[in-house]
Parts: structure tokens; sequence; C-alpha cells
């Protein structure tokens, strides 16, 4: 009788137990979003062994992870993204599959130890590791259900099942999934990936996932004024009192004084910032041609796109290789129709291949950069003109 009245060593309300569980597994997120994600896969941070060693500790009691699994699927999954190759894509997988079944892809891809090797260089590899962490990796959560119900009685075994069950839905599902299926998108990256919420606070920062997909070795997720990053916050702490340094976040763009002479930092502005300056052409570009797409809509009484100007926004963004083979079609009657839409999509186009041609020299890519704002500024199109003028003085802050 005893046995089933055992409240543990502190006695907690049933919204005791509730606040505990989240209190817990955002210690969790915290330590998968700033160590095995940022400081681990992608370098973005260094950490000082403190609280590197508390992190490791905390994710064997709570997830059973391996840093060097979790690193080398994690940067698969960037190098093989949206293909068949990719550990969980849902446009691969379906996303239903990769929602609910995340954690079972996740220990599919672990048992490709190939990869493993190929992918998990640079992480832990002292004492610790082999014979600790990787080596027994399910003692540490058996360790914590002890210590969830020594200090919370029954109580604490719901705290264990919550802890056990967060990683796998969240991360394994949630992002995993949904961040490659719905949401918003900043950036026209090569892959799906979206923004869930502009506000990354129950999942650590996670949820800005195409800011990540974009500036994938940036230690900070947020980008606009109004989206936060609650991971960044705690970066930002551990940084101030001399536990992080940031190694590396995504540039930003701004306007240089002085003249408008093209020269190599300009260009370097303009190749590290593609997909802002795409983003920004397109919302540009599609206000600009506001009454040019009217005029579309009035002469076109059958086309399909009735949401025309957040279509050409869109294709503006992008590249006209991830473009559907059925709006091509599509977009490439409404060309047809106006000649000054197609002079900016075909701008558009351009400005991709420019940045994108590594094979040429810097200061061949100058000169194409040169050629493609004369062009631009002779348009006779007035946003154009402005958008090249404002190419002319970007910089990096």
């Amino acid at each position: 009788m005893h046995i089933f009245e055992f409240n543990g060593l502190i006695q907690l309300p049933w919204w005791g137990i509730v606040a505990v569980a989240l209190g817990l597994t955002h210690v969790t997120i915290a330590a998968v979003t700033i160590y095995l994600h940022r400081h681990q896969a992608h370098r973005a941070l260094e950490l000082h062994a403190l609280p590197s060693h508390f992190f490791r500790f905390w994710l064997w009691l709570t997830t059973g992870m391996i840093t060097k699994e979790w690193a080398a699927v994690h940067r698969k999954h960037h190098a093989r993204c949206e293909t068949r190759d990719d550990p969980h894509s849902p446009q691969i997988f379906g996303i239903k599959k990769v929602l609910f079944n995340g954690a079972g892809l996740y220990r599919i891809a672990c048992r490709q130890r190939e990869d493993i090797a190929k992918y998990g260089h640079g992480t832990p590899d002292d004492w610790l590791e082999r014979q600790i962490y990787d080596r027994h990796n399910s003692w540490g959560i058996a360790l914590m259900l002890v210590l969830d119900m020594l200090l919370f009685g029954w109580g604490g075994l719901a705290i264990w099942a919550v802890q056990m069950i967060w990683i796998p839905l969240f991360a394994a599902g949630v992002i995993n999934g949904i961040g490659h299926y719905w949401g918003y998108r900043n950036f026209e990256s090569e892959d799906a990936s979206t923004n869930i919420l502009p506000w990354g606070l129950l999942i650590g920062g996670e949820e800005l996932h195409n800011n990540h997909h974009t500036f994938g070795a940036s230690a900070k997720l947020s980008y606009h004024w109004f989206e936060f990053d609650i991971g960044w916050m705690y970066i930002r702490m551990l940084e101030l009192i001399g536990l992080a340094r940031v190694r590396k976040v995504a540039p930003k763009l701004a306007r240089a004084r002085g003249d408008c002479q093209l020269d190599f930092d300009r260009l370097q502005a303009i190749i590290a910032n593609r997909y802002a300056l795409a983003a920004r052409f397109a919302r540009e570009l599609v206000v600009a041609c506001q009454d040019e797409l009217a005029h579309a809509r009035q002469a076109l009484p059958d086309y399909a796109a009735r949401n025309l100007p957040a279509k050409m926004k869109r294709w503006l963004k992008q590249e006209e290789k991830d473009t559907s083979p059925a709006e091509r079609l599509e977009l490439a009657r409404l060309l047809d129709h106006s000649p000054t839409l197609k002079t900016v999509y075909t701008m558009r186009q351009e400005l991709s291949c420019l940045w994108a041609r590594s094979s040429l020299s810097r200061e061949q890519l100058l000169q194409e950069l040169q050629n493609w704002c004369t062009r631009a500024e002779a348009s006779g199109i007035a946003a154009l003109q402005r958008f090249s003028l404002d190419l002319r003085q970007v910089a990096l802050v």
C-alpha cells in the first residue's frame, strides 16, 4: 500500500508536475539546439568545457543520443536535402511518416556506419564519450527515470515519459517534418525548408528552419526584426559570461556610403547575401509591376493564377529550375503577354546565373555584375534601375 502512495522527496500539485516537465524538456531542447546543432553539427560557435560537458551529460540522461551520430545524420541531411539520400525528408518519405516516425528514420540513419564515419568528424572522442555516453547510452535514460521518481514519486514517471517523447516528437517529427512541409519562407533556398513560426520559443529557435537552411553556418536562426530565437538569446548570455564564442552569424546587407563603383568587396557582399537579395528583388519588383499583373489578369480571363502577385513573387525569388513544370507553363504564358514582366524575370534569372558561376575568376564575375547593372539601368523599368543602383552600394555588416 505504501508503494502506491509513494510521493517522492518533493511533493507537487498537478500543475507543478506540468511546470517541472516543461522546464526539464526545455533544458533538453536548449542542449540540442545549442550543443548538438549549432556547436557540433555546424561549428557556428565555440563552447567552453563547462556548458559543453553539461549538455553532453544532460542529453545522455534525457535522450541517449550519441553526439557523433546526431551530427552525422544532420550534416547528411544538409548535404543530401530533399533527395533519396536525405535521412528524413517529408518530400521523399511523406509528412505522416516523418512527423510520427521521425525517431525511427533517425535510428535507420544511425545504422549507416559509413555515413556516420564520413559526416561525424570532429565530434568528441574522449574517454567519457567512448566508455560511457556511446557504449552505455541507455544507462542515462534509466538513471533519469530513477531520479525523477525519487524526487517526484509517481509524478516523476509522468515527467520522465514527457522527457522521453519530447525530442522524438518535436525535433525528429515537427522540425524535420513540418519544417520541410508547412510554414512561411523568407528565402527560396534549394530545399523545401520553412519557418514554422516567427517565434522560436518551444523548440529553442529551431522553428526558424528556412532561415537555418539558408544560412547553415549561422549561430543565430532569426533574420527579420519580428523573429525571435530563444536559443540565440541563451548563446548571447553564455558569450557574455565567457562560456561561448560566436564564430559566424548570417550576413546582413547595408548601404555603403560613398560612390557607386562596384568592387570585390561589394561582389563578395552580393554573393554572400544572394538569397536575401533574391527575396528583396521579388518584393520590390512585384510591387512595381502591379499594373502589369492587373492587365495580365484582364487579358487572360481563363488564367489559373488567382493569386498572381503572390505567385509572381515566388517565381522571382526562386531559380527557374525550382519552379514546377506546371507552373512553368503558367509563367511562360504570362511572360509572353508582358514584355516588362519578361524583362524583369529574365534579369532575375541572369542574376542567379551570375552568383552561381563559381568557375569564373573574381575579375570575370565583377565584369559580369557590371554588365548586368548597366543593362538593368538601361531597361527603362524604374524599379529595376533602383535595384541596380542599390546593388552598387551594398555592404556587409
